[in-house]
């Protein structure tokens, strides 16, 4: 991994204390020292409001709430303090449908629980070391949800150059 982790400062959003704590735990043993959690969207946002993250990793279900509005507001919404940064989606729901409206949420990258230390780590390296573009339409803002452009593909949503500048 390019960038030491006891650089970075991780937001762990979940509603479950245990699994905040077991997040935190892992993310203590990669090195990291900067961790702040929150187990509410309103708590997420307001942890982000005042320090921003550089990583969040975040629970698909939030009791009542889902993970996928906090994505959408710190992607979209015009008081975000940091739309750039990474997301980590955890669930152990990984069906379809879901995975879609995450990434289109913008979420960067995904772990289906239960979670191992090896899978976390594999996805933080990715949105270190081999974070996609991202790019902005009318209807999307996030990490290019396409990962690698195929030349060859001529389809109507053909990609075109909107990459978005940070």
């Amino acid at each position: 991994m390019s960038m030491p982790l006891h650089r970075l400062r991780f937001l762990v959003v979940d509603d479950s204390t245990h699994a905040v704590n077991l997040v935190k735990a892992m993310l203590r043993g990669f090195g990291a020292s900067r961790l702040d959690d929150a187990q509410t969207i309103a708590a997420a946002k307001a942890q982000m409001r005042a320090a921003p993250s550089d990583i969040v990793i975040l629970d698909y279900m939030l009791g009542a709430e889902e993970g996928v509005d906090f994505a959408r507001w710190l992607r979209t919404a015009p008081e975000s303090p940091a739309p750039y940064t990474p997301i980590i989606l955890l669930t152990g729901h990984a069906d379809r449908s879901r995975i879609m409206a995450a990434r289109d949420a913008g979420v960067n990258e995904f772990c289906v629980k239960p979670i191992t230390p090896a899978d976390l780590l594999k996805r933080i390296a990715w949105v270190i070391d081999k974070s996609r573009p991202f790019v902005r339409s009318e209807t999307y803002f996030g990490p290019d949800r396409r990962r690698h452009d195929d030349p060859k593909y001529t389809g109507l949503e053909r990609r075109s150059d909107r990459r978005a500048k940070p």
